[in-house]
Parts: C-alpha cells; sequence; structure tokens
C-alpha cells in the first residue's frame, strides 16, 4: 500500500530520515489528477475513495489532502467535497498539473525564474532608489544572519523579503506578479519534498543575497544579473541532488 510505506532520505547533515507515508500518497493524489486529466473545479472522491483507488488508509489520504489544500492544490469545502483547486484563468489551469517533486517541472521552473529574477535584478540596479536599496540590503543581511545560524523559518522569511524587494525596485507590476507566482510554485516542492526545510545551504543563500544587494547598491544592473543567475543555478543543483537522492533512496 502506498500510504504504509515511507522513504529514505538525505537529512541535510549526512544522515538519513523517513518521509512520512502522507507525503508519498500526496504525490500520487498529484499524479492521479495529471493522468485523470483533470481541471480546476472537478470534485474528486472522497477521502476514502481516494484511499481506495490509490491502494493506502484513510488516515494517511487524511493527512495527503491537508498537505495539498495548504500548498494551494485542493480545495476542500465542507458538506460539498474535495476539488481540484481553481485558478482565476485559462493560463493558470495549464500550470494545475505542476509536480513540485518531478524534476522535469522543477527544472522548467527554475528556468522561467531565472529569466524573470536576473531581469528584475537588471532593472533594480538602475532603478532603485536609495530606500529600495536600503531595503535590499536589510533583507540579505537578515537572510545572510538567520542562515548563518541554521534558522531554517527565519531565512525563509527573510529570503521572501529580499526577493520581493528587489521585485518591487524593479519598477514593473508584472514582473512583481510573476515573482510572486514562481515563488509560490517553488514553495510548493520546497513543502512537499523537503517538510518546508530550505534545500541546501542557508548560509551561502545569504550571502549571494549580500552579493546581488551590494552590486545593486552599486547600479551594477551587469553584476546583478551575474550574480542572480548564479544564486538560481546554485538552488537549481540543489533541488537535483535532493530529489536524485529522494528517487534513489525509493529504489532502495
Amino acid at each position: 500500500m502506498v500510504g504504509d510505506s515511507a522513504a529514505r532520505q538525505e537529512d541535510g547533515t549526512g544522515g538519513e530520515r523517513y518521509r512520512p507515508g502522507y507525503e508519498l500518497v500526496a504525490e500520487r493524489l498529484l499524479q492521479h489528477i495529471a493522468e485523470q486529466n483533470l481541471r480546476p473545479g472537478d470534485r474528486l472522491p472522497t477521502e476514502q475513495g481516494l484511499a481506495e483507488l490509490l491502494g493506502t488508509t484513510r488516515n494517511q489520504m487524511r493527512e495527503a489532502v491537508k498537505v495539498l489544500a495548504a500548498i494551494g492544490r485542493l480545495n476542500v469545502r465542507r458538506g460539498a467535497g474535495i476539488f481540484v483547486a481553481a485558478d482565476k484563468t485559462a493560463a493558470q489551469e495549464e500550470l494545475a498539473h505542476f509536480q513540485p517533486t518531478d524534476m522535469a517541472h522543477v527544472s522548467m521552473l527554475l528556468d522561467f525564474r531565472r529569466l524573470i529574477e536576473t531581469e528584475t535584478a537588471r532593472r533594480a540596479a538602475s532603478l532603485a532608489t536609495p530606500i529600495q536599496v536600503r531595503k535590499i540590503r536589510e533583507t540579505a543581511e537578515e537572510s545572510l544572519t538567520a542562515g548563518a545560524e541554521q534558522r531554517a523559518q527565519e531565512f525563509a522569511d527573510a529570503d521572501k523579503r529580499f526577493h520581493d524587494a528587489v521585485a518591487i525596485a524593479a519598477d514593473n507590476i508584472f514582473l512583481q506578479a510573476d515573482v510572486v507566482n514562481v515563488r509560490r510554485f517553488a514553495l510548493q516542492t520546497d513543502t512537499l519534498l523537503f517538510h518546508g526545510d530550505v534545500p541546501g545551504s542557508l548560509e551561502v543563500a545569504g550571502r549571494q543575497h549580500v552579493a546581488i544587494a551590494e552590486a545593486i547598491a552599486e547600479g551594477d544592473p551587469d553584476r546583478a544579473v551575474q550574480l542572480m543567475a548564479a544564486h538560481i543555478d546554485t538552488t537549481q543543483r540543489q533541488f537535483e541532488r535532493k530529489i536524485r537522492n529522494r528517487m534513489f533512496k525509493m529504489g532502495d
């Protein structure tokens, strides 16, 4: 049964941990939605029905549904049922089948993130006001401090504030919206695959933030683009390594 097993995964300190069965069930449920070509607004069977369909227990399915509802993939309506979460536009509907643990999907996400966030960095280096530069520097330093002390949640909060500050300084509401959406999907991968722990070295990421902030403060768009691209490339390598490790462990 899917929900009765757990997968070993590197815990980031050289050891191993077991992924709870409900995480595996959540992944399988997303795969089922994609395989059945279900669309936002489509109704799913009950928790018991889904458990029987996917060969797991109702308790595991209940926890899986909670996780997917929390990250915006399902909509649970009391008295009505479980639905594929509805997006607002047809274009967004095409993203409903994004698989947070599929490396091909994650690679496409990071490719798009590289396109968007290198442009926000370039524009921020040319357009940021002194107040915006101060905000970018402050959030970069906050992320470095939290990363150096391995305070994952505080780092994640500072990381969000940093990238948001850069996007705001780019002075383009559409770029800002794209940054928000890209990071929303990245959070799904982080939450579902890594238990909410930011993948890779937090301190390295914090130092990269500080370097990007300095390039923006110095008004050097080429350097800002180069550093932002390197930052996202580092993130991609970390995701690839952890997903490969997860697949290898599950195959044991």
